[in-house]
C-alpha cells in the first residue's frame, strides 16, 4: 500500500548507512526477498511487475525494519444487526 516502507541500515565499515524503499503510489507495496547472501528490498506494482530494486550484501545489513502504513479498522466484529459483538454478552 501506498506509504509502506523498509528501512535498511547497513555497515559501512567505520559508519552506518541508512537506506529506505518507500511505495511511492497507491496499489504499490514493498517486498522484501533473502536469497544466496543478498537482501533484496522491491517496490512491486500491484500485477507484480517490480518498479525499483535495492540489493544489499546480507553480511553488511545490520537491521532491517519494516514499516506498514496504519490501516483503519472499520471490520469490527458485528453480528447481523449491526451491533458490535460483546466479550460477555448481557442476558
Amino acid at each position: 500500500m501506498k506509504g509502506d516502507r523498509v528501512e535498511i541500515v547497513v555497515d559501512a565499515g567505520d559508519t552506518t548507512r541508512t537506506y529506505e524503499v518507500v511505495a511511492s503510489r497507491a496499489g504499490r507495496r514493498v517486498e522484501t526477498a533473502v536469497r544466496r547472501g543478498v537482501v533484496e528490498v522491491s517496490e512491486v506494482t500491484r500485477n507484480g511487475t517490480v518498479v525499483r530494486t535495492a540489493r544489499f550484501m546480507a553480511n553488511r545489513v545490520l537491521a532491517l525494519v519494516e514499516q506498514p502504513v496504519p490501516r483503519e479498522d472499520n471490520s469490527g466484529k458485528r453480528d447481523h444487526s449491526g451491533r458490535p459483538l460483546r466479550e460477555d454478552p448481557e442476558t
